[in-house]
This record gives C-alpha cells, structure tokens and sequence, in this order.
C-alpha cells in the first residue's frame, strides 16, 4: 500500500520565471544533449536568439546579422529597430513579455509567446544584452537569468540593433560542443528563406538569391533527373525534383522555421504533389511510386502559427489563418494550378517524370514477392539467433512512447557485443551483432536487402522496411574497432545506410561511437583517452611511471569499462551529409574500384594510424 503523505499549504510552491525554466528545461527548449544532434538544446538557444532578429529583417529592419560562436561564446548581431531601452531587461527576463503579441507588427512571426530569449538566458551561465536605438544604449548582464549588471542609458556611435551573447550553462549542458555543420546549415536556411539577408558567420558570409532552389541545388546529394521545378505564389513557395537513389528528401518551413518534423504543410504538400502528377497524367499511378527519390523543399508563411512544441518542429495549424482555408486545399489549388501549369510547358520533364514513376512501380512490383519470404525468414531468425538483444522500452508496450530515448549499438564479434551488451542500459539501450563483414553493397538494387541475411535482419531490426518514420530506436550507433578492419565494417555499413536508407542519415540517426584508444592511470586516478594529445595529457597528469594501456579492439575492454562509454559520457561522433556532398560521389570514391586518388587516401590515412601506435 502506498505511503500516505500530508498534502498542506506547505506543498506548493510558486516558482520565478527563471526557476521553472532550469527546473523543467525540456518544455522550453525540447532536449538538451551535448551538441552531437541537430534538434540538441545549444542550437535551440542560438535559434531562438536569431527568430528575434530574423524577425525584424521580415519587417523590413536591417539587412545583416553578424553571428560569432567560438570557444563556447555565442553572440548575436542585428540592424535592427532595436529593442525600445526602457524594455531591454523586461524582454530577457519576464516570461509573456514582448512585442510579437500585436499581430499588426509581426503579422507572420516565428515567436509568438515571448519565451525564447528568457530561455536563453535562465539557461546561460552568463548572458548579456544591449540595444541601440538612436544614439542611445542600454546593456545589462545576467549569471543564469540572474541581473548582476543594470547599465544606464549611454550615448553611441553604434548603429541601431540588438546584440546579446551567452555562454550556455554547463551543468546542463553538459560536455557541450558546438558543431560548425550544424550551425552552417541552420544559417544558410535562414538565408535561403530570406532573400537577401545577409548573415556573416564567423566572418564567412551567407546569402541565397534564388531561396528553396538554391537550397536544392546545394544540398542534393544525387543528379537530379530533370532541373529543378521552382514555384512561388502568395504566402507560398515550393521546389521539387526526383533524384537517382531510394527514399523521399524534404525540407519544410513555417514562416522562416525548419519544421524537422514536418507537421500538416508537409503531409498536405506530399498528398497533393502525388494528387496533381496522378492527374496530369491520367493514370492511377501509386503515390509511393510517383514520391521515390523525390527531392523537394516547401516554404509557407501562415498567420498565428500553431506548433506541437515550444522549439516550433512541427506543424498543428490545419488551416492558412484562423478561420481562414484549410491547409489542404491552400497547398492543393497551389500546385493544381502552378505544376499542372510547369508540366504542360516542360514536356521534356514530364517524359522524365513519367519514366521514373514506371520504374519505380516495376521495381517495387519485383520486391513483392521478395519482401514476404524476407519478413517470414528475419522472423524465424529473430527467434533463434540472438543476434537483436532488444531493450525493455521496446517489450513494454506501455513504454513504447518513449522512443527517443532509445539507442540501437550495432557491432561485430561475440567479444564486443558482449562486452557492450552487459554494460549497456538495458531500458534504452539495444544490441544487434554482425556476423563478419557486411556485403558491399554500392551499386546494387534493393533487391539485395532481403536476398543477404545480414541486411534483411538488420533492416527488420530497425523497422525501416516501409517507412523511416517506423524507425524503432532514435540514436543508430555504428560501433566497431578503431582500426582497419573496424573502418571498413563502418564504411560498409553507411554503404548500406546511404544507398538504400539516406534519411536514417539526412534525420540524425547515424552515429559513430568513440570508444578511448588509451587507458593511463596510477593507483589512484584513471583517465581513458581518446587521442594522442589526451594520452599525454593524462601521463602528464598522473606523474611518474604511470600504467599505460592501448585498446586495439572492443573486446579488449571489459563490461565494467564499457559502461564508462555508453553511459551519460558517451561520446557520439554524428554522421553528417554536408553542403554540396553527393552521395554517388562519396560512395564510388570509398567503394569503387580502386582508383589512384582513394589508394593514396587511404595510404595517408594509414601513416595517421601507424604514429598513434
């Protein structure tokens, strides 16, 4: 029987604005992680920080922002109007506090509910604002939403704008790093949106003339089948290309905001991209055949926007405008009117798209048969050979909710999965062994994946057979030995990944594991290493004599050690796709034929490796 306890006055509690943020961070700014995700709680702060002054350029106000971020610091630079001086401290530190709330001004904003900057700050070891307006200044400073430093108003010779830094706080985020390709991208989509805004980060500028069709062109990892279909109207603008490859690509924006899970603009977009193609043609084509290897990004500016979360991932709004048309038909009548129109001017494009619907439709015809005998023999093996030892969240139905926290080691050996499977967190954390090397599979047809075993079962392990949205574990880590063979078995397995599954890497969900190449200790400490430099580091630190181990393999390292790496301090090294980097490239140059440029690099690669020895 549970324990009674009093429920008085004493109970409850009313905390500051600044408490409730660091108490319950996660409804503020979602997760926090340390960096090595995209969605992690320091790029929210940093976006957060620039809505403000995006914002203020979708109202005409400056044409440049100037971003810094280097040893931790981030600062934030506009041209804006400026926040109005006597409202400086009000608008970073009272929650409900801000300009957005009259719709007249910031009729299609980002940020409606005046919490972002307050986030910033309550979850900042140190933050500092100043605006300019007028050849006036005002600046204060806080320690962890806390005003140290109340400034008086100051005569400048600045220009008008808001500038605020911070240092985000390091007992919550822990082991943080900033990661440049994550930064880079989140910039240029601003760009990318807002035509001739100019952002200089770190002193490299950024700027898109072209907006979504500069977004495709730089960020498509295959050739395009046909140029790039690039429509605009009211409120809305969208492009669209099929690629070769498997898998549907999109990029999705509400009123300036990277909608990374989409929401109803993307489901009504890919419903009605499907609709109007199957009707200019005629034909009852599968929409499933009409979207693969579809490649397209949609932008729309919608009043009062509603979001699913406060860091604004995903759309809820079902209709333009409260009271307004519906989300569907806005989209439908767009593209009803706008690529019927471009296809009947570009037959040539037509031909093309039609080409690849056909294709598309006759190779998933052929898998059919393929696919039942593959599920019936991935479950029999499931059954049997252990090589899935799956985590409790995933055989608790009632927990099944709770699958961003999960994690899915992927490794070779009996000795390492071992050693990882008796460490790990049995709740959240899954293993699924290899048996030797995985096939290589560049350059091969689907088909492959339910004709070799390996790939059939990891594929069933996953759940990604249909859909990437029916992935079972959040984080796909890829944990090998740090050594050749151990590079090659990784190399093989984004083979896989890339070719046949790209969004489990455009998503996030890729990783790599850094497990330490180096044990030092004496009879007191223990530092692992991860590099050289750590390595002398640590000897540096323990003094005379020290005892020093080198890990050649995973299995070298017993369970007690590896619960170290797979615990709170894990270190994951994600697996990105950057600007400008075509999949077909990066694949025929690692797992082509042998030519001169690949043997070279893998030469020089080796000399690295042999001075680590």
């Amino acid at each position: 029987m549970a324990e009674k306890v009093n429920y008085t006055e004493d109970n409850i509690r009313s905390l500051d604005w600044k408490e409730h943020i660091r108490m319950r961070p996660g409804m503020y700014i979602g997760k926090l992680g340390d960096g090595s995700a995209p969605d992690d709680g320091i790029y929210v702060l940093v976006k957060e920080i620039m809505d403000n002054s995006i914002d203020e350029f979708v109202m005409g106000n400056g044409k440049r922002i100037n971003v810094k971020i280097k040893d931790g610091v981030a600062s934030v630079r506009d041209f804006g109007r400026g926040i109005p001086l006597g409202k400086v401290i009000d608008c970073v530190s009272k929650i409900n506090t801000g300009g957005k709330y009259d719709s007249k001004a910031f009729k299609k904003s980002v940020g409606l509910n005046g919490v972002g900057t307050k986030a910033v700050n309550a979850l900042s070891d140190n933050f500092m604002v100043y605006s300019v307006r007028e050849g006036e200044k005002k600046k204060a400073i806080f320690e962890r939403g806390e005003l140290i430093e109340d400034n008086k108003v100051e005569k400048t010779e600045e220009r008008n704008g808001t500038y605020m830094e911070f240092v985000p706080d390091k007992t919550v985020f822990k082991n943080y790093k900033f990661r440049i390709p994550f930064l880079q991208k989140l910039f240029w989509n601003y760009c990318y949106l807002n035509r001739g805004l100019a952002i200089y980060f770190n002193g490299e500028k950024y700027i898109s003339e072209n907006g979504l069709k500069d977004l495709l062109e730089d960020n498509m990892e295959n050739d395009p089948l046909y140029p790039i279909i690039h429509l605009e109207g009211d409120d809305i603008e969208v492009a669209i290309t099929h690629v070769r490859g498997y898998g549907e690509n999109y990029y999705s924006f509400v009123n300036g905001q990277h909608t990374t899970q989409g929401g109803t603009h993307l489901s009504e977009f890919r419903g009605a991209v499907a609709k109007v193609i199957k009707e200019f043609f005629g034909k009852n084509y599968d929409a499933v055949d009409i979207r693969q290897s579809i490649t397209a990004a949609v932008s729309v500016k919608v009043i009062e926007p509603v979001f699913e979360s406060q860091t604004k991932t995903k759309l809820g709004s079902q209709e333009i405008e409260p009271g307004g048309k519906s989300m569907r038909a806005f989209i439908h009548e767009f593209l009803k009117e706008k690529l019927d129109n471009y296809l009947h001017k570009h037959p040539e494009v037509a031909e093309v798209l039609e080409r690849k619907i056909k294709q598309s439709e006759k190779e998933r015809k052929e898998l059919s048969g393929i696919r039942k005998l593959a599920r019936e023999r991935a479950k029999k093996a499931s059954l049997h050979n252990k090589k899935l030892r799956d985590c409790r969240i995933h055989l608790n139905e009632q927990k099944k909710d709770r699958k961003e926290e999960t994690t899915i080691f992927i490794t070779e050996g009996d000795s390492a999965s071992g050693s990882i499977t008796k460490a790990r967190d049995v709740n959240t954390q899954a293993v699924f062994s290899l048996r030797g090397k995985p096939l290589n599979s560049y350059g091969l047809t689907k088909k492959v994946v339910y004709e070799n075993e390996e790939f059939n079962l990891l594929q069933a392990a996953l759940n990604i057979e249909e859909s990437i949205e029916d992935l079972r574990y959040n984080n796909v880590v890829i944990a090998t030995d740090a050594d050749v063979d151990g590079m090659h078995i990784r190399l093989l397995l984004l083979t896989f990944f890339l070719q046949f599954f790209p969004d489990l890497v455009r998503k996030g969900h890729v990783y790599i594991l850094q497990t330490p190449l180096f044990r030092v200790r004496n009879k007191k400490v223990t530092y692992y290493c991860y590099s050289e430099e750590e390595r002398v580091e640590a000897i540096e630190k323990c003094g005379r004599n020290p005892e020093i181990t080198r890990f050649k393999g995973l299995g070298e390292i017993s369970p007690d050690e590896f619960a170290n790496f797979i615990g709170e301090e894990m270190r994951l090294d994600p697996v990105l796709i950057g600007k400008d980097m075509k999949i077909e490239d990066v694949l025929e140059f690692y797992m082509g034929k042998n030519t001169p440029s690949r043997q070279e690099f893998i030469i020089e690669n080796l000399k690295v490796e042999e001075t680590v020895e």
